[in-house]
């Protein structure tokens, strides 16, 4: 493409979205080499074609392209990542076509056997490769609860678990499900004080990590693979435990219906989730690449409507915006330090997609698109 074909569009672009307001200054570097500075200071970072599919891909304005052409290296990101990543408003991201797939299987009836696909692509590659960035105590694949600023990422996830464990009043010889066992933060923690588990996980290679971790351990665990609204049993669990999968259970009265129908009366259940103000504003590099299908993030709002017809009691709501930023941002590091490890391993695309989603999630919640909540329901006594 013509030098003036790439950046004139992002000009105006530039021009028109920050009209009377401050506007973030960057450069762009074309694939012929050419540098072109676009607003009023220097520049926080570069825009680096080095492939034409790179340049049109600028050139379109849209994020999804961008996205794509970062994953191939046709395209990087020079200097302030974040910087970048906060100006998701300046490029478009209307794709239809992608919203009707993300939700079409729930409306033909299909939707569990779709959830066990979409979860699987997220999940279901080799363990060792979420290890290069997770806490190394516990392997947890949600917030921890930061006591500081500078709290170590494992002391976090620790008082986390902890939390967890509290808000619940759970004792030796308790019996807790575990909605999404994950790499065994919460199981691990909990049976090695006694707690009995039964954790439901969709992907293959997490049940394969949590039988050997359970066996290697002696872990009073039983580890089942099957969808959570699936799930059929006669006993009733002391209490339920649900880490991160909220997301992935957006239909908020079924869920709180399976509760009801696998808690005892008395019985309490303990719950985090990312969120935002409407599941329509996940962007759709996110739907494609990083949690595909109908997963979303939390709506308190529409959660918090299905509570208040439901049996349950909302027995605390706290706001763990800053914990999911300090967790992400922690993460986001520790991948970019193993970066070697991972290209070589699994290859740069695959670094490129986590790299964009752990620091893009980082951003989110450090500029209030983002939110997450901890809270806790409990089942009255009849």
């Amino acid at each position: 493409m013509k030098d003036n074909a790439v950046i004139a569009p992002i000009a105006r672009r530039h021009r028109d979205h920050y009209a009377g307001r401050s506007a973030p200054s960057f450069a762009v570097r074309t694939a012929s080499g050419k540098v072109f500075e676009v607003g009023p200071d220097e520049p926080r970072f570069t825009f680096a074609a080095s492939h034409t599919r790179g340049e049109k891909a600028l050139a379109s304005l849209d994020q999804f392209q961008i996205g794509v052409a970062y994953l191939e290296g046709w395209l990087d990101i020079e200097g302030d990542l974040t910087a970048a990543l906060a100006m998701r408003g300046f490029f478009r991201d209307f794709h239809p076509m992608t919203w009707i797939g993300r939700y079409l299987p729930t409306l033909v009836g299909t939707g569990n056997a779709h959830d066990r696909r979409t979860i699987s692509a997220h999940y279901d590659r080799e363990s060792d490769f979420f290890l290069t960035f997770l806490d190394r105590r516990h392997r947890c694949y949600t917030q921890g609860s930061f006591e500081h600023d500078d709290t170590p990422l494992e002391d976090a996830m620790t008082r986390k678990m902890d939390i967890a464990l509290e808000s619940l009043g759970l004792t030796e010889g308790a019996h807790v499900l575990e909605v999404g066992g994950g790499w065994g933060a919460f199981l691990e923690h909990a049976g090695q004080r006694g707690v009995r588990v039964t954790a439901l996980t969709l992907a293959g290679e997490s049940e394969r990590y949590l039988t050997e971790l359970v066996e290697r351990r002696n872990l009073p665990v039983e580890v089942v693979r099957e969808h959570f609204l699936s799930y059929r049993t006669k006993q009733r669990f002391d209490a339920i435990v649900n880490m991160g999968v909220t997301e992935h259970l957006p239909d908020y009265r079924r869920t709180l219906l399976q509760y009801e129908t696998l808690l005892r009366p008395g019985g309490r259940v303990y719950l985090d989730a990312f969120a935002m103000r409407s599941r329509y504003r996940m962007s759709t590099f996110m739907t494609r690449f990083v949690y595909p299908g109908k997963s979303s993030p939390l709506l308190l709002h529409k959660y918090l409507a299905e509570v208040a017809r439901s049996p349950f009691q909302l027995t605390g709501l706290h706001d763990e915006r800053r914990n999911y930023l300090l967790t992400c941002r922690a993460w986001a590091r520790r991948l970019d330090a193993a970066r070697d490890e991972v290209v070589e391993r699994w290859g740069q695309a695959l670094y490129r997609r986590f790299r964009l989603f752990l620091w893009a999630s980082a951003t989110g919640f450090d500029n209030g698109l983002l939110q997450a909540y901890r809270w806790g329901l409990e089942l009255p006594e009849r």
